[in-house]
């Protein structure tokens, strides 16, 4: 499953549910101040400076730019296995 930590109004954020749907990726959206606090990021994503953050099967992924480098470099296919 993929978890995408985002916020309102943010490009990349749309972007990220965009690639998932477009491939019919399960996806879930969380949203900054509905969902989780500025807290929650920093406890699971220590290192996040942007935003989305995203993680596959409880993965740390990182933001949308590793998202689709991850995807393209393992075949990821929605699934958690290759292609």
């Amino acid at each position: 499953m993929i978890e995408i930590w985002g916020k309102e109004n943010c490009a990349f954020c749309s972007r990220a549910k965009s690639f998932c749907e477009t491939r019919g990726y399960a996806f879930i959206y969380k949203q900054l101040g509905v969902d989780f606090e500025r807290e929650q990021v920093f406890e699971t994503f220590p290192d996040a400076k942007t935003f989305p953050q995203i993680k596959i099967h409880g993965k740390v992924i990182g933001g949308y730019t590793e998202f689709i480098k991850y995807v393209e470099d393992t075949g990821f296919n929605g699934t958690g296995h290759s292609l």
